[in-house]
């Protein structure tokens, strides 16, 4: 009779703490996730508030209101037909693109020096590329300029900016140099034994196993000069048909400081393409990025 008795009670126990494990875990998971939602909400909230500016018109864009009363899609057309623009884009394009595939290219191969070969020097050689990390551009600006604007006589241009990237860079190689750490050495001493040089080894397996790592390179640089400012200001400013998005929307803000809406749309359309990019490429880069820290 005592155990009939004890049953129900044992059970209305675990019930209990039943409920209260459950409560906790939703608990838990509001927690965590509200704190998700309002990163979320902080850094896409002024997305939101520019895409929605640019399609007010000139009139509303001045007010407080934050929703369209009527949804101007012209304005992206106007921003479009602004003389230059386009060429802006092109620029920038060519600058971006081109500046990224020059990076990789360069890089690799020293990356793959440092991490993979055994030499006199190397720890000095990689000692230098960490030191040439922390020298700010702005200290070099002053003998560079002389010497692609006064003895190459390429001011007025994006050359100087694109051919100093055909011989590598210092943060580029050192993620290289990191990810290609964490590729086992079997890989390489298995593809010698069959026969391969280093150059096929390095262009038949190394490559390959790398993709992330070479992705997260070619988007870091890829945004930067796609972003970049100060380089076009230097040496492209004299010379609008150079100019990049960076710098042209700065002239376009000027030429438009009244007009938020057309300013907002000019913002909308140089941030789409890295928006774009970084969406279709984020598993690579977000992959890249987390192994490259795995083994120093």
């Amino acid at each position: 009779m005592t155990q009939v008795l004890d049953r129900p009670v044992e059970s209305i126990a675990a019930t209990a703490s039943e409920r209260t494990a459950r409560r906790r875990a939703l608990l838990e998971w509001i927690a965590v996730h509200s704190l998700g939602v309002a990163a979320a909400l902080f850094f896409t909230l002024p997305f939101v508030f520019v895409f929605l500016t640019s399609l007010m018109s000139d009139q509303q864009a001045l007010t407080r209101d934050l929703v369209p009363d009527t949804w101007e899609w012209s304005n992206y057309r106007e921003v479009l037909d602004t003389p230059g623009f386009l060429t802006w884009w092109k620029n920038t394009l060519i600058y971006a693109g081109l500046g990224t595939v020059l990076t990789v290219v360069s890089s690799i191969p020293v990356a793959y020096a440092l991490a993979k070969f055994r030499f006199r020097g190397r720890n000095l050689a990689l000692m230098l590329v960490i030191s040439m990390m922390m020298l700010p551009p702005q200290v070099v600006v002053i003998p560079m300029y002389l010497f692609w604007a006064k003895q190459l006589d390429l001011s007025g241009s994006l050359w100087p900016l694109i051919i100093p990237m055909a011989f590598g860079d210092a943060f580029s190689i050192f993620l290289l140099r990191q990810f290609l750490m964490t590729i086992p050495n079997e890989y390489l001493d298995a593809a010698r034994v069959d026969g391969c040089g280093e150059l096929r080894t390095l262009l038949r397996v190394v490559l390959p196993m790398a993709r992330p790592g070479i992705a997260a390179v070619a988007l870091f640089q890829f945004f930067y000069a796609w972003n970049d400012y100060f380089g076009p200001q230097i040496y492209a400013s004299e010379n609008p048909g150079a100019w990049t998005l960076s710098y042209g929307l700065e002239s376009f803000k000027g030429a438009h400081h009244t007009d938020w809406n057309l300013t907002m749309a000019a913002t909308v359309l140089v941030m789409a393409p890295v928006i774009l990019v970084f969406f279709f490429a984020q598993k690579a880069f977000v992959e890249g990025v987390t192994l490259t820290g795995v083994k120093g």
